[in-house]
């Protein structure tokens, strides 16, 4: 079911693709080529100078002015958290291939009229990242394996500050054959990691509490199968 909502959504091209997009504000390019991978942020600081922070399979980096700095070790978990989240948000489905990744199938709903497959996923400590005890549940429509929902339960490990958010999809389109979508951001004070599968019927029922749009401007796709290296294509 999920290598079915991958194909749908085009992870084949984003397998060795560049892909850039504007989100609040900041430039991202994000390039793959199969298990590397470089993800990068470009934005302003308060002074004015440019900064860069990265993520490769080496870890996190800041350059600024384009000079590379040193970074604490909470600044390298907090420049990866930044960095990877929203590339892990904008490519999904696709990190559902991710080794760490454990799928179950936790049943059928019917939202807005549209039958779907409601997916739990959790990760295994290793090559989770540092969320890793985080829950994810997906609805792709039975027909076309389209993820027009997902829902997700944030920290979950010991003395975090703990909640959920549902994300309904609009406005979307394709970019060299790969769907993008923008999200209405909900969520609902009273559920619990356990009780995600409540939001649709929450939805329908207008009592959620939207908190945010995550839209992604100005995406663009470039495939790059079988036209790079992948050293030029990190670069």
């Amino acid at each position: 079911m999920i290598d079915s909502a991958r194909a749908a959504h085009g992870a084949p091209v984003l397998d060795r693709a560049l892909v850039t997009f504007d989100f609040r504000g900041d430039a991202y390019r994000l390039r793959q080529d199969g298990g590397a991978f470089h993800y990068r942020r470009a934005y302003a600081d308060p002074l004015g100078r440019p900064v860069v922070e990265g993520l490769t399979n080496d870890g996190p980096y800041r350059a600024v002015e384009g000079d590379t700095v040193t970074l604490s070790p909470s600044e390298q978990s907090a420049v990866e958290t930044t960095v990877n989240s929203v590339a892990y948000f904008t490519l999904l489905p696709a990190p559902l291939g991710d080794p760490a990744v454990q799928p179950s199938y936790s049943g059928r709903d019917t939202i807005d009229g549209v039958p779907y497959h409601r997916v739990e996923v959790t990760f295994r400590q290793e090559g989770g990242g540092a969320d890793w005890q985080d829950v994810f549940v997906y609805w792709f429509r039975t027909d076309t394996y389209a993820m027009d929902y997902l829902a997700y339960a944030y920290g979950q490990g010991p003395d975090e500050e703990a909640g959920t958010r549902f994300r309904a999809a609009y406005d979307v389109r394709r970019r060299t054959g790969v769907r993008v979508a923008d999200y209405h951001n909900y969520t609902a004070d009273t559920l619990a990691a356990d009780q995600m599968a409540q939001y649709p019927d929450l939805l329908e029922k207008d009592a959620l509490e939207q908190v945010s749009e995550i839209e992604v401007d100005s995406v663009q796709v470039r495939s790059d199968k079988g036209e790079h290296g992948p050293v030029e294509l990190l670069n």
